[in-house]
């Protein structure tokens, strides 16, 4: 079975926690991502900063995002999936939490992003229509 390490996306930088939002838009742009993870200062991952975080939670809300520090938009545990997970489990995790890109850890390093576009090239359509059913619902 495919495995999360084989489809992942390699090399995902992170911004750190006590980075503003505005240098994470500016690495987002750079990197041409739409979402970067949040790292701690114990390079432990705190969670992931999207582009819709910044544009609703950021300017949408009034606040400067130059102000506002990246862990502050961290909410709760981060969701991941490990390296060596097989697809479905990359399946079930996105569908259970509504969410569209997992970091990838070996351990507790970040190695990579899996995103919906990279589930939709590696697995069949069907399995990529549930998910997107999964992710659209209620």
């Amino acid at each position: 079975m495919t495995t999360a390490r084989e489809i992942m996306t390699e090399g995902a930088e992170c911004v750190g926690a006590q980075e503003s939002v505005l240098d994470a838009a500016r690495k987002m742009t750079q990197l041409g991502v739409g979402a970067l993870p949040i790292c701690g200062t114990d390079d432990k991952l705190k969670g992931v900063l999207t582009d819709r975080d910044v544009v609703v939670k950021v300017l949408g809300a009034g606040k400067d995002p130059a102000a506002v520090k990246a862990g502050e938009l961290a909410q709760g545990e981060a969701v991941t999936i490990g390296a060596d997970d097989d697809a479905g489990e990359i399946l079930r995790t996105m569908g259970a939490h509504k969410v569209r890109r997992l970091p990838v850890i070996d351990g507790h390093r970040l190695v990579g992003m899996v995103a919906l576009a990279d589930v939709a090239r590696a697995l069949p359509d069907r399995q990529v229509g549930d998910l997107l059913e999964a992710l659209s619902s209620d």
